[in-house]
Formats: C-alpha cells, structure tokens, sequence
C-alpha cells in the first residue's frame, strides 16, 4: 500500500495493512470481499476477509467511528452480547490525495444472521415474535447496566440460533450512550417506544414487499417487545411482598431468576415489625446463568438456551445410568466424552458451516424426539444421528462464516454412544 492511514487497535493483527484503504469500501475488489448477507444500514458495510476471519468495514465519521470503537470496548467489558471491535482505520486518501471516510472495523459474528436473512421466504409470526422477545431481552440485558441504546431494531441486531429461540446481539452502537449511574424510567420509556416504532416499521417494509404471511399484523408484533421487555424487567428488579409464614417464596423467586437465565449476586430482605411481612429485591443480576454452569462443567461456551438443553441432557444422562449421587464434574466429563464430543465429531466436516455445535446437538435431541414419537420406539442415539445428518442438516443452508474451502466427508469412522448400553462403541455413523 502506498497511501497513508492511521490505525487505532488494540488488536495487533498485520493483515489490516493489506487491505485496499486508499480506496472508498465500494470499490473494493472483490478478492477482498466476502459474500455475506448484510443488514439495512444507513451507512456503506463491505465484508472483508482479514487473516482467516470475516470482519465489517462500515465507513462513518472520525468522530462517530471512534466513539462507536469504544462504546463497542465498553460493552464487551461490561460482557453485553455485541460485535467485537477490532480497529478504526482513519486519515484514509485516495491515490489523487482526496481525504475518504473513516472506517470502524468489527468482527463478523460467527453463526449470526441479521433478521431478513432467518426467514427463507415469508417471516412467519412465531419467528417474528422470537425475534422480537430476543430483542427485548438485549434491550433490559443493555439498560440494566446503564446503557441508552437510541435506535433500537431489528436491523441494528443480530441473531444466532439458541435452542428453539433466538439469542440477540447489539452490532450498532453509535447512537448509544453508557450512563455509570443507571438509567432513568424516561429514559428505558425512550429506548422502548423506538423499539416500537422501528420494528412496527421494519415489518411494514417486509409485508409491502410480500415477505411476510398474511396472518402477521406488524404492530401486534412490534407492541409485543413492551410487554415483553416489561415482564422481564419486573421479575428482574421488582419488589414482592409476601407473609413471613411464606419463606419459601425467596428461594421460588431465586429459583425463577435462574430459569430465565439470571444469578443474583445480592438480595436485599426486609421485615416489617413484627415479622409478619417480607419484603425481597433482587439488587445485583447478572445473565448468563446456564452458560456459566456449562462452561463450568464442560468448557463448553453456548447461547443459554442453548446450554439449559446440554444441561437437561447431562441431567438425564446422570439419572439414566444411576450417577445422581456422583461428582457433578466427574459425571459433566463422562457426559462430555461419550455423548457430546461423539455426536459432534459424527457430523461430517462438509456440514460443519451449518450450526453451532451446542445447536447441532440441541436439534439432534429434537430429532431424535421426533422419531422416537412417530415410530412409538426408542431410536437410539447413532440412528437418530445418521437420520439427523441426511433429513435434516445436510438440507440447511451454512450459518457459519466458512474462509476454508469444505474438506469433504470424514474419512475415519466415528462412534456415537449408544443409550442402551454406554460403554458400547459398535455403533457407526
């Protein structure tokens, strides 16, 4: 490169310097350039490859690009599902010497789609809502650490996979400020209404364009992230009040907390005079509940959704073979070894762009379900993953950002454990 540019990273990754900076991201070569399926965005995104990864390029103001650069640093700090930055290329010209945009530089977010790329055809409203309850998740996760997001949608967001559901992740933060102290009502009351009206808007688009089935209504959906988000943020911060005869009612709101996904750090309890009322407040919480038990256990890093399902299969795992009373990380590495890292490696390596591996378990257990319900018997554990990898995964389109090219099938003969009987390797996929 010949032209001159200035690189902010904390990241020191040569490849940066090989890229075409001297030139506007929409005349970028297309050896550059990798085709991936992009939001709507009010500003110029190329995909580019960068030393065997996929990174966005987003060409914006210096000030906007650095600011951006780091409310995306303290984000990630503050361990908020987001994109990761990796730089701010500035001081850019082209080869007459006229000064060009800065650019923010991210990382592509591994198995992620933005919303009109997770629908084939026509979004349906269950997915629709899915969407929508992910983006009211985000949306509490981000103000209960005291972040104003200021154009929240659908098109500022991606989404993986997460078990059924799907997990949100912030990939716009330009509009957003980060306040230490919290935010006020007003100001979630602001964060939401825009939500509301940009989702009731997206959606609007998609329906004139006849990408949505005729049964969705976009504003019956887009109110749906108020009373989502309101639920959720009520049983996350909200006080109850309850007779102190009625005690087991802290562990039932612990216990309600952790479903959803959330650990609470600090409960303030209050007891009027006499005793005869309690009164309970989460103070501190912290998502991410199933996750951090998972990747306790395991070393497994899933959505958690996602990991609440290898936990339930470890469970019944444990309860199958008569191993309750065991070690749980004894058992969590036995279940490991002989059903999940199996069952992964069975996957053929052509097909391994498709899903995250927690997802490709999560929908093989479906599968197997499925099969085991049609068929009024039990399907064992390598039949339900052979039936899985022709009927199922091999028709998906990759999810994955593949650089490599495919390798083929597996060349070497993988087990899968068969449920009647653990220590039984025969069984071939």
């Amino acid at each position: 490169m010949t032209s001159s540019f200035s690189i902010t990273s904390a990241i020191a990754d040569p490849g940066l310097l090989d890229l075409p900076w001297d030139l506007p991201l929409d005349a970028w070569p297309d050896e550059f350039i990798a085709a991936l399926p992009k939001g709507i965005s009010r500003h110029l995104v190329r995909f580019a490859h960068l030393s065997g990864h996929v990174v966005a390029a987003k060409e914006t103001t210096s000030e906007m690009a650095h600011g951006e650069y780091e409310m995306l640093k303290t984000l990630q700090r503050l361990d908020v599902p987001c994109v990761e930055p990796l730089a701010v290329i500035s001081n850019r010209v082209d080869a007459e010497g006229d000064p060009l945009p800065d650019v923010l530089v991210t990382r592509h977010l591994k198995f992620s789609l933005p919303y009109r790329a997770l629908f084939s055809q026509t979004l349906r409203p269950d997915t629709a809502t899915r969407l929508v309850d992910a983006l009211a998740a985000l949306l509490v996760r981000l103000h209960m650490i005291g972040f104003f997001w200021g154009d929240v949608s659908l098109s500022n967001t991606l989404f993986r996979r997460d078990a059924g559901a799907f997990a949100a992740y912030l990939v716009d933060a330009e509009t957003g400020k980060y306040y230490d102290g919290g935010l006020s009502t007003g100001q979630r009351e602001n964060d939401l209404e825009i939500a509301r009206v940009n989702i009731a808007g997206e959606l609007m688009d998609l329906e004139a364009g006849g990408r949505v089935d005729e049964e969705l209504d976009p504003i019956t959906v887009s109110n749906g992230i108020v009373k989502a988000y309101r639920s959720l943020w009520t049983e996350l911060t909200g006080p109850e009040s309850f007779s102190s005869s009625e005690r087991w009612r802290i562990n039932e709101r612990v216990n309600r907390l952790n479903e959803l996904g959330f650990d609470i750090e600090e409960l303030a309890i209050r007891t009027t005079e006499g005793g005869t009322t309690v009164r309970i407040q989460p103070k501190v919480v912290d998502a991410g509940h199933h996750q951090r038990r998972l990747l306790r256990l395991t070393g497994l890093d899933a959505q958690e959704n996602q990991a609440r399902r290898l936990l339930n299969d470890l469970d019944a795992y444990a309860a199958r073979y008569g191993k309750k009373d065991a070690d749980e990380e004894m058992i969590a590495h036995e279940w490991l070894a002989k059903v999940f890292e199996p069952v992964i490696r069975a996957i053929p390596r052509d097909l391994r762009g498709k899903l995250e591996p927690a997802e490709v378990f999560h929908q093989l257990l479906e599968h197997r379900w499925f099969i085991s319900q049609n068929e009024s018997r039990d399907i064992p554990l390598a039949e339900a993953v052979s039936s899985y990898v022709n009927e199922v995964l091999r028709h998906r389109r990759d999810e994955a950002t593949m650089i490599e090219p495919s390798t083929g099938m597996l060349t070497l003969p993988l087990s899968i454990v068969d449920d009647a009987d653990e220590d039984d390797w025969r069984s071939k996929v």
